[in-house]
């Protein structure tokens, strides 16, 4: 067990490693000069060579990635030029806003789309399940950027019935003290119900629009694995020992079903968490979205470096919470161990 977690933790670190490196090189690799975009096309060389030397890029290579590796181990993640702050003040503004949008577009659709899967294959009625397939090929073949701004259309301007783009909160509506940096936790912490419930409608249409295709997914990629688990012989066991239908079908076949959909849940988890650009943009969501793709065009190396470690390390942890959720759910996994 020992050598397994170590096999994991040196695979972690080298996938870390490896997006530091790859960052690190292709942005530097794009086309223009950083300094001249800092400083305007009419600055003079002298100028632009003070900047270049202030931002360090007048260092060699290998200096410039020990520096950007060992400041972000300790938590000095630079200097944007573009927008004149500290990345870690940037960041902090910006990340809890797309960790927030993500973490309620992912539970949305986890929880639908395991009850659904449930529903569309438990009794297998053909409108049922004909009604969720239907549904799921809607949710694969639909843009998240179109679909917000037609759930705009929709509910905002036809109906009136929730708050259009303009952000976490009305302008009416005082933030909630900072705890976590996520309104609907900080409200809840504060008591302040009503700040609680404007972020609740902010939240609804981005994370609906962001979570419609992972909940596709999801639907699909369960329903399929619960239909082969269904035909499984011992289910009929379990079922000649007294245990009703939906028991059987909730405490073994979809435990059973469930480790691939884990599986793909982790990596949609990290992805979603990482933000979405077009749909922050289209909602106006002060995410980290619309921060890189800003700082990518005019080669903000720190903000950019900064984001793909952050996002590689989600992708780690919740990674690393899928296999100890593995090991939870089927004991197989916590009684196997590698080869030496």
């Amino acid at each position: 067990m020992g050598k397994l977690v170590l096999n994991r933790i040196a695979g972690a670190l080298a996938a870390v490693f490896g997006a530091s490196i790859l960052s690190f090189v292709f942005l530097r690799l794009f086309p223009g000069d950083p300094a001249r975009l800092v400083v305007g096309p009419l600055a003079t060389q002298e100028q632009i060579d003070a900047v270049s030397h202030q931002m360090g890029l007048d260092k060699p290579l290998w200096t410039q990635y020990w520096r950007y590796v060992w400041g972000f181990l300790r938590g000095d993640w630079g200097y944007s030029f573009g927008s004149g702050q500290n990345v870690t003040t940037l960041m902090g503004d910006r990340i809890p806003p797309s960790l927030e949008l993500g973490l309620f577009a992912f539970l949305g659709a986890f929880v639908v789309a395991v009850v659904l899967a449930l529903v569309a294959t438990y009794q297998r009625r053909p409108i049922v399940d004909g009604t969720v397939r239907t549904i799921s090929f809607l949710g694969l073949g639909t843009p998240p950027f179109w679909l917000g701004l037609l759930l705009l259309l929709l509910f905002f301007v036809h109906f009136g019935w929730l708050p259009g783009p303009e952000g976490r909160l009305s302008a009416a509506t005082i933030a909630p003290p900072h705890h976590t940096g996520l309104y609907t936790i900080d409200a809840l912490i504060a008591g302040q119900w009503g700040t609680l419930w404007d972020a609740i409608r902010h939240l609804i249409l981005p994370a609906f629009a962001l979570g419609f295709a992972p909940f596709a997914y999801l639907v699909r990629l369960l329903r399929a694995n619960l239909l082969d688990v269904s035909r499984e012989p011992f289910l009929l066991v379990v079922r000649s020992k007294g245990v009703s239908r939906w028991a059987s079908f909730t405490r073994h076949a979809l435990p059973n079903a469930f480790l691939p959909t884990l599986t793909a849940s982790g990596l949609i988890l990290a992805q979603l968490i990482a933000g979405s650009v077009l749909v922050e943009k289209v909602f106006n969501w002060p995410g980290v979205g619309q921060l890189v793709v800003d700082s990518i065009l005019r080669k903000d190396f720190a903000v950019v470096e900064t984001f793909i470690l952050l996002s590689a390390l989600s992708y780690v942890v919740v990674n690393a919470l899928v296999d100890f959720l593995y090991g939870a759910i089927d004991p197989r996994v916590r009684a196997w161990s590698p080869p030496v």
